[in-house]
């Protein structure tokens, strides 16, 4: 390369990074040797260019979302048992991940007894949306009200609910789990009631409705909380046996010398 081929090169490459455009920087120049071996028009090599940067830019988008998320990277679509979920809720699965119920700020609720393996389904859909470019937080319920109660004593709990506003879903994982004090009631209530109809939510509960009264205390806060939860809303119903107390079972029921050869 001469002198001024590399001065040029050295000059369009700061440029491009002044423009903010890393994957111009990085491909321009093997994209310009493929444009002259095939005879691309200028067009076709602007075209190329700018296809190339908007792909990196959705991944380095994607890899972004996915840190922030919180999601447990084992919980995902590809290590969901299917076949175990009641036909029902499988046949939703689909849907729901593609992410038509954000577009339409709907929420999603999964019931069932403990080891149902409704946080690995809430967290697999997390994963398929993040892919799709929403934006997802996923947080124990009980973590979520801890960090509500400090920010109400700081006088910053209109602050974190902007900052929370920002994800088009938060996944509220066991519910059911939240210390039934008032305090507590109270900023889940209002998370819930700033999230309605604007953002969606997803919750995991071994609750059922008639027992969110252990949550929400008196009759009335329950009832208004069942409701904007409810209010477009997929309710996946998760029945059948325990997946961990399977598990449990078939590695208790391994000999000790197949365990040994294992190890």
């Amino acid at each position: 390369m001469t002198k001024r081929k590399q001065r040029d090169s050295d000059g369009i490459d700061v440029l491009l990074r002044s423009l903010k455009l890393p994957s111009f920087v990085a491909y321009h120049a093997e994209v310009a040797s493929n444009a002259e071996k095939q005879g691309w028009s200028f067009g076709q090599y602007l075209y190329h260019l700018a296809e190339q940067e908007v792909a990196d830019r959705e991944r380095r988008r994607v890899t972004r979302l996915l840190k922030q998320s919180n999601l447990p990277s084992s919980k995902t679509l590809a290590t969901l048992e299917l076949d175990r979920l009641p036909a029902k809720a499988r046949r939703q699965v689909p849907t729901l991940c593609e992410g038509g119920f954000v577009e339409r700020a709907e929420n999603v609720l999964s019931f069932g007894l403990p080891g149902r393996g409704k946080t690995h389904l809430a967290c697999a859909i997390g994963h398929e949306l993040v892919t799709r470019g929403y934006s997802v937080l996923f947080t124990p319920t009980y973590q979520l009200v801890q960090q509500l109660l400090v920010a109400k004593r700081d006088l910053v709990l209109e602050r974190l609910l902007k900052r929370l506003d920002r994800f088009d879903v938060v996944i509220c994982d066991d519910l059911g789990y939240v210390q039934q004090e008032r305090d507590e009631m109270e900023v889940l209530f209002t998370f819930l009631g700033e999230r309605y109809e604007r953002r969606s939510v997803m919750i995991t509960s071994n609750l059922v409705f008639s027992k969110w009264d252990r949550i929400f205390k008196d009759p009335m806060t329950t009832a208004a909380a069942i409701d904007r939860v409810v209010h477009h809303a997929t309710i996946l119903e998760l029945t059948g046996p325990s997946v961990r107390n399977e598990e449990a079972m078939a590695h208790n029921q391994v000999k000790p010398t197949e365990r040994s050869k294992k190890k």
